[in-house]
């Protein structure tokens, strides 16, 4: 039975509606300086030496150490270089033992277990673990996947058997100091949310999430316009302040929150629950390590794919009030600013370090039916007929194939130094050759950096491009949000 078309046309214009405010307002968030923020000297300061690297998205399914590319190598040696090198796995490792869930981050995320030592070679000393793919498999594929990491000599957090677990941070030691991470996903389906016990039933293992609140506002006019058409399908639309005396000024529409303002913005705000549990974490384990890295794999934008949303900024604030020493981002697959916060970085979005995710070995039903494919097709038919050919989606856009390695150099615990080195995955090649990461070309890198240039100016961070690398100013005070 066809729906109503009075209820099709109320949702067509509901649709229409929402989606012409769909542009988030950071302004709350980065308008002002935040209270306390401090420059920090271009002197180092006393105290050792301490050099990470981190990078985005690993998305890996072939060997790495085959490569000989020079440019590629001395990539490498940036990461085996550094004291600690972090990268987020957006990874499953098993030998299909688990069945597929019904519902996944995407594209059904898997390896072979072999290829985790892959990222050890490379230089790799600590992972993330919660991201939209960590349940792809469901709970079995997650403790597998624990299991291979922890076996390679991986320190892992964001997953557990408990939202207790999965919050933790988990530790590295080093010569030079002891690190914590704190690993959380805004971006995930419900189902691979972690969960606490009360005692009376088992608590949900999982991934540490990180959820937000949306509150859209509309002018009058809007408003009214789609509590009209809501009220004439029976769909609702709220009611007065008294009754019918008063025009309505609040009203949820499938599961959104509206209200009306003086202009159209989204407003986004993490739930409480998630950032106080987090920052308490965060404000334990930087009493117990010298450096804390917290990185949340958030899909989810601002105005435009290269903004965070502003929940993150509130978040990424909140984390180094608490405490934490660097926050990253992972997720959206694109580069996006830089902020340098109480003296403390904070990398808005890391984009891809290893992309391939082209070369995964089976695929489950529910990715095949909806592109209309049948039971003899395979991952490479599958691959075709999700990119047209490689002519729209991930193969057709450049910025997924761009990235930078992020080297932040303290001394004692002050940053001194924040180095961004770009990298290339390969746009354009052919599917087997993209997707794994060298340094990029210096018209490349320029125009690289270039993009970070325009994507930090509205947290006043200044990035010069010198000797083909993004150098940026550590100490540069913030100017207002354009």
């Amino acid at each position: 039975m066809t729906r109503p078309s009075r209820w099709v046309a109320a949702c067509a214009i509901a649709g229409a509606l929402l989606a012409a405010t769909q542009r988030v307002n950071l302004s709350a968030a980065l308008d002002q300086p935040p209270a306390g923020r401090s420059a920090v000297p271009d002197a180092p300061a006393s105290g050792r030496s301490f050099t990470m690297a981190l990078t985005g998205d690993s998305l890996i399914t072939m060997k790495l150490s085959v490569h000989k590319d020079p440019q590629f190598l001395k990539m490498i040696d940036l990461l085996r270089g550094a004291d600690v090198a972090f990268t987020n796995l957006e990874m499953l490792f098993h030998d299909y033992e688990p069945y597929p869930s019904t519902e996944s981050g995407g594209t059904y995320m898997r390896a072979e277990p072999s290829i985790v030592k892959e990222l050890v070679w490379a230089g790799f000393d600590m992972v993330a673990r919660a991201n939209n793919h960590s349940g792809d498999y469901g709970v079995d594929g997650a403790r597998l996947t624990t299991r291979y990491v922890a076996e390679a000599g991986l320190v892992q957090a964001g997953w557990g058997e408990s939202l207790r677990e999965a919050r933790e941070a988990k530790f590295l030691e080093t010569d030079k100091g002891r690190v914590a991470l704190v690993s959380t996903s805004s971006t995930f389906p419900d189902q691979s949310r972690a969960g606490v016990s009360w005692g009376d039933t088992r608590a949900r293992p999982g991934l540490n999430p990180l959820r937000y609140t949306t509150t859209q506002v509309m002018t009058r006019e809007r408003f009214d316009a789609l509590r009209n058409a809501l009220r004439a399908a029976n769909l609702g639309g709220g009611q007065g302040g008294r009754g019918e005396a008063e025009p309505a000024s609040e009203m949820t529409v499938f599961n959104r929150r509206i209200v009306v303002g003086d202009k159209a913005e989204t407003r986004t705000e993490p739930l409480k629950a998630d950032l106080d549990g987090m920052a308490n974490v965060v404000r334990n384990a930087s009493r117990q390590a010298e450096f804390t890295i917290v990185n949340s794999h958030t899909h989810e934008g601002g105005a435009d794919r290269y903004m965070p949303p502003q929940f993150f900024v509130i978040f990424a604030h909140a984390m180094i009030d608490a405490g934490a020493d660097v926050v990253t981002a992972s997720g959206p697959h694109v580069l996006r600013g830089v902020e340098i916060y109480k003296g403390k970085p904070i990398l808005y979005g890391l984009a891809n370090f290893i992309f391939q995710n082209e070369t995964l070995l089976r695929q489950p039903p529910e990715n095949y039916e909806p592109l209309g494919l049948t039971q003899d097709a395979g991952v490479g038919d599958f691959n075709d007929k999700r990119s047209n050919n490689d002519t729209i989606g991930f193969p057709a856009d450049p910025y997924i194939w761009e990235s930078v390695v992020a080297m932040p150099r303290f001394a004692g615990d002050r940053l001194v130094e924040l180095k961004l080195y770009p990298i290339s995955l390969g746009f354009k090649k052919p599917r087997p050759q993209r997707g794994w990461p060298m340094l990029a070309t210096p018209e490349l890198g320029r125009k690289i950096i270039d993009d970070l240039v325009k994507f930090s100016a509205p947290f006043g961070t200044k990035i010069e491009f010198r000797d083909g690398v993004g150098m940026v100013a550590v100490g540069a005070a913030p100017s207002s949000h354009q």
